[in-house]
C-alpha cells in the first residue's frame, strides 16, 4: 500500500523555520534597542559632565584673570610707593608679600581651569563616540547587518574608556 504524503507537512516545516528565524531576529533587535538606549544614556551623562567641567574651567579662568588684575594693581601700587619721596619699607614688604600670594592663587586657578578643560575634552570625545555608536546601531537595524551592531558595541566600549578616564 502506498503511503500518502501530506503536502502541508513541508509547508508546516517551512512556517516553523521562518517563525524560528523571526523570533531570533526579534531577539537581536531587542538587544540592539537595549544597547542603543544604554549608549544614549551614557552619552547624556557624559555630555552633562562635559558641560559642567567646561563651565567650571571657565569660572576658574575668570577667577585667575581677576587674580592677575589684582596682582597688577598691587604691583603698580608697589612701584608708586618705591618711587615716592618717602618710601615705606613696611608697606612695600607687605605689598611684595601680597603679590606673591596673589600670584600663587592665580597660577593655581589657571592649573585648575586647564585640568577641568582637559576633562571636558575627554568627555566630549566620549559623547561623540557614543553618538557614532547610536547611529551605527540604527543603521544595523535598517540594513539588518549584525556586524554593524558589533562595530557599534566596539565603538561604545572605546567611548566608555574615554568616559571613565574623563571622570577620573
Amino acid at each position: 500500500m502506498e503511503e500518502f504524503e501530506d503536502p502541508t507537512e513541508s509547508l508546516h516545516d517551512k512556517i516553523n523555520e521562518e517563525a524560528k528565524e523571526r523570533k531570533e531576529e526579534r531577539r537581536w533587535s531587542l538587544w540592539v534597542a537595549i544597547s542603543t538606549a544604554l549608549f544614549a544614556v551614557f552619552a547624556a551623562i557624559a555630555s552633562s559632565f562635559a558641560g559642567h567641567y567646561s563651565n567650571e574651567a571657565l569660572i576658574n579662568q575668570i577667577k585667575a584673570s581677576d587674580q592677575w588684575a589684582y596682582y597688577q594693581a598691587k604691583s603698580i601700587k608697589l612701584t608708586v610707593l618705591t618711587h615716592a619721596a618717602k618710601p615705606d619699607s613696611v608697606a612695600a614688604n607687605k605689598l611684595m608679600s601680597d603679590e606673591q600670594n596673589i600670584q600663587t592663587v592665580a597660577k593655581q586657578k589657571e592649573a585648575e581651569s586647564e585640568h577641568l578643560l582637559q576633562k571636558h575634552v575627554v568627555l566630549a570625545r566620549a559623547v561623540t563616540l557614543f553618538q557614532i555608536a547610536i547611529a551605527i546601531s540604527a543603521i544595523s537595524i535598517v540594513a539588518s547587518k549584525r556586524f554593524l551592531w558589533v562595530v557599534a558595541v566596539i565603538i561604545s566600549v572605546a567611548a566608555l574608556v574615554f568616559f571613565v578616564s574623563g571622570m577620573a
